[in-house]
């Protein structure tokens, strides 16, 4: 049999109802329309991440205003940060900092929240364990702000103390790697 091309679909690509998400076989109609869009929502956020990145890396400030994205992108610039920046303590732990800057011993790090869910501190201060796990540097001997960018307002936290969570992910990392061994 010779199957037919699909080239305008990328093989890693997948359809709102598609066959490997399967569960919106079940969904009542209200429920199937809940579900649609909050995948559209992703998709915007996935998209206006990259907006802010492309902006971040040019310059670009946007008009001052207290929307989300626009303040998110002009502190981002103010604060001369690196967008979009993955940090790695293992191959069992990383993850990306959507804005991230460390001047004068002072640890920035952004976050740019599109959806409506409730967010929290705990994600930013993991990036920050990250950062010092990464990059050896002693949390006692700096200061970390945490910010939030979402609902049009900035939430702002100065962890106490991140050596506890950079002992989890160690921790974490070492059990997970011993399970890989089995």
């Amino acid at each position: 049999m010779i199957f037919n091309k699909h080239y305008e679909y990328a093989e890693d690509d997948h359809a709102f109802l598609s066959p490997s998400k399967y569960h919106w076989v079940n969904y009542s109609l209200e429920k199937l329309e809940t579900s649609y869009n909050n995948w559209e929502a992703v998709k915007r956020g996935t998209r206006l991440h990259a907006f802010a990145k492309e902006a971040i890396e040019l310059g670009v400030k946007l008009p001052r205003s207290e929307k989300t994205l626009n303040m998110f992108v002009n502190d981002a610039i103010g604060y001369r940060m690196t967008p979009e920046q993955i940090l790695v303590y293992s191959v069992n732990c990383f993850g990306t900092a959507d804005a991230i800057s460390f001047h004068r011993n002072l640890l920035r790090i952004h976050d740019l929240k599109t959806g409506v869910t409730k967010s929290s501190m705990t994600q930013l201060e993991i990036y920050a364990a990250l950062f010092c796990l990464e990059y050896s540097v002693n949390p006692i001997d700096i200061d970390i702000e945490l910010r939030i960018y979402q609902n049009d307002e900035v939430l702002v936290h100065e962890p106490d103390s991140i050596e506890e969570l950079m002992s989890v992910i160690i921790r974490a990392d070492k059990h997970i790697s011993a399970i890989k061994q089995l």
